[in-house]
C-alpha cells in the first residue's frame, strides 16, 4: 500500500457500535454468471491455523518493500509477519488477518498478495475482481487506526517501488477506523497531484448496503471493462455501483501507462495507522485502540466475459511490435534449442518449453518509443530438479551484446506452474532486436516461458 486518499468530505456515516452478529462464511466462491468464466480464484479452505496456499499467495513482511519506500510509503505503524498469529486460515473456509499489540505497544499484522500479477481484461472483454470480506468487527475508539484493504497493484511495482502511481492502483474496498463506508479509490499519473490527483486519488464512497461493513459479510467488485468505448472502471458493493471512471476523463498517455502492461497483483491486508486513518481522526493508533480483531475473507476470485481467449494482441506499428503489449514467447521470428508445447496458463495458447543453457529467442523490430523503458516481466514457470537454476536474459540486436536486463529463476512447482517475474533494466528508446538468452550452470532445461512485456 503506496498512498491511500485523504477523502475527509467523503465520511458522511457517523461512528457505529455494531451489533453482535453470527457470520457465516460461504463453502467456496460463487460460479460465475452466465457469460463470465472464472481465471483464478482461492476460497481459502485448509486446515485451521496454516498460511494460505503459497502457489497462490505471497506473503509480504517488514515495515516495507527492500529498496522501497518505508511503513510501506503510508506511515502505517505495523510490522508485517508471516505468523499465522496475524495471518492464517481458520479451517471454515476464511482467511483471517488478525493485528496484534504486544506489551511495548507494538503492533503486527498481516499483508499478502498474489504470485499473479498479469491480471488483465481480454481485448475488447471485461475482467472482475472480487472478495466476500468482513470488516474487523470493531468500532468507536477502539477502532481507531484498522485500515483494510482489498486492493490491486500494476505489474511494474515489483522489483522497482518508485513508479507509483503512474503504473495504476484500483482499490477496491477500503475502510478506516470502524466507520461504516466502503472507499473506492484509482491511483494513476504522477504524485503529487497529476489528473487522479494523488495522493489521494480518485475516489468515492458508501455505506455497506443492510448490515455495516464491520457486523457482516460483503462482497466488493471491481470491474475493468474494454468492450465499451471510451473504456470504464466500475466498483460495486453487493452488486450496487458507486464509483466510476471513464478513460475520457483522463489523459490518453496516464491511461495507457496503466493499462498497457502486463497486468496486476492482487493484495489484501490489514494496516494500523497511517495517512488516511490519521486524516479522518488525527494520530492513530491510541492506547484505547483494541488489537485482535480481524479482516474475515471469505474467497477472492478474478472472472472474465467477452473478447478473446488469449492475451490482447499488439497492434505493430512500423517496424515492429510494441515493447508495451504482451508479446507471446512462441512467436520468435528465430530459435535454437526451444520447443513449444500447450499451455495451461491463462489464457490458453502455446508456450516455449522447457529452455536451457545456451538456448535463445529472437524477436524482430519490437517498438519501444521515445520514452525509455526500464523494466522487462516474463511469464516463466519452471520444474527442475535438483536445486537446478539459471538466468534469463534480455539483449538487444545482438547475442554478442552485454545483457540489459537479467533475473535468476529455479524451481517454481512444475513445468507449468506459472508466475510473472520483473527485473529492472537499462534505458531502452527505439526500435531493437530483441534476443531473450538463456544460462545456467548445469545442463538440464530449468524454464518455460510463456510471454514478456517492457514497461515505462
Amino acid at each position: 500500500m503506496r498512498f491511500r486518499p485523504l477523502l475527509v468530505a467523503a465520511v458522511a456515516a457517523p461512528l457505529l457500535i455494531a451489533a453482535s452478529l453470527t457470520v457465516v462464511a460461504q463453502a467456496s466462491a460463487p460460479p460465475p454468471p452466465a457469460g463470465w468464466s472464472t481465471v483464478w480464484a482461492d476460497d481459502f479452505d485448509g486446515p485451521a491455523n496454516t498460511l494460505p496456499n503459497s502457489s497462490n499467495w505471497i506473503i509480504d513482511t517488514g515495515h516495507g518493500y527492500p529498496g522501497g519506500p518505508g511503513n510501506w510509503g503510508t506511515g502505517e505503524v505495523q510490522n508485517y509477519t508471516n505468523s499465522t498469529s496475524n495471518i492464517a486460515l481458520d479451517g471454515s473456509g476464511n482467511l483471517k488477518i488478525t493485528p496484534l499489540r504486544d506489551g511495548a505497544g507494538n503492533w503486527t499484522s498481516g499483508r499478502l498478495e498474489t504470485q499473479r500479477s498479469n491480471f488483465k481484461p481480454p481485448a475488447g472483454g471485461v475482467l472482475a475482481m472480487e472478495s466476500r470480506i468482513q470488516m474487523p468487527n470493531v468500532t468507536g475508539n477502539a477502532a481507531l487506526g484498522y485500515w483494510p484493504a482489498f486492493w490491486a497493484l500494476g505489474s511494474p511495482y515489483r522489483g522497482n517501488y518508485w513508479n507509483w502511481p503512474g503504473i495504476g492502483e484500483f482499490d477496491i474496498m477500503e475502510n478506516v477506523n470502524g466507520i461504516n463506508s466502503v472507499w473506492g479509490v484509482l491511483h494513476c499519473g504522477v504524485n503529487p497531484q497529476g489528473p487522479c490527483n494523488e495522493t489521494s486519488g480518485l475516489g468515492a464512497s458508501r455505506a455497506c448496503p443492510g448490515s455495516s461493513c464491520q457486523s457482516g459479510f460483503h462482497t466488493y467488485r471491481f470491474e475493468w471493462d474494454t468492450s465499451i468505448s471510451p473504456q470504464q472502471l466500475r466498483w460495486y458493493v453487493d452488486g450496487q455501483q458507486f464509483h466510476s471512471i471513464s478513460q475520457g476523463q483522463l489523459p490518453a498517455d496516464t491511461w495507457t501507462n496503466m493499462t498497457s502492461h502486463a497486468g496486476y497483483f492482487i493484495l489484501l491486508n490489514l494496516a494500523i495507522g497511517g495517512a488516511f486513518p490519521d486524516a479522518l481522526n488525527g494520530p492513530t493508533p491510541r492506547a484505547e485502540t483494541v488489537p485482535g480483531h480481524p479482516m474475515v475473507v471469505d474467497y477472492v476470485a478474478v472472472t472474465q466475459k467477452g473478447g478473446g481467449t488469449t492475451p490482447p494482441p499488439t497492434t505493430p506499428p512500423p517496424g515492429g511490435a510494441s515493447a508495451y503489449g504482451t508479446i507471446q514467447a512462441e512467436s520468435s521470428q528465430q530459435q535454437s534449442g526451444t520447443g513449444v508445447e500447450t499451455t495451461t496458463d491463462s489464457g490458453g495458447g502455446q508456450n516455449l518449453m522447457q529452455v536451457g543453457n545456451g538456448d535463445w529467442a529472437l524477436y524482430k523490430g519490437i517498438d519501444f518509443g521515445s520514452s525509455p523503458a526500464k523494466q522487462f516481466t516474463a511469464r516463466v514457470a519452471s520444474g527442475v530438479g535438483g536445486g537446478a537454476s539459471g538466468l534469463v536474459e534480455v539483449r538487444l540486436d545482438s547475442r554478442s551484446n552485454a545483457p540489459i536486463g537479467t533475473f535468476a529463476l529455479g524451481n517454481t512447482g512444475g513445468w507449468q506452474s506459472w508466475r510473472s517475474v520483473p527485473t529492472n533494466i537499462s534505458s531502452v528508446t527505439g526500435v531493437h532486436d530483441v534476443y531473450l538468452t538463456f544460462a545456467s550452470g548445469q545442463p538440464a532445461d530449468f524454464v518455460n516461458v510463456n510471454w514478456f512485456t517492457f514497461a515505462r
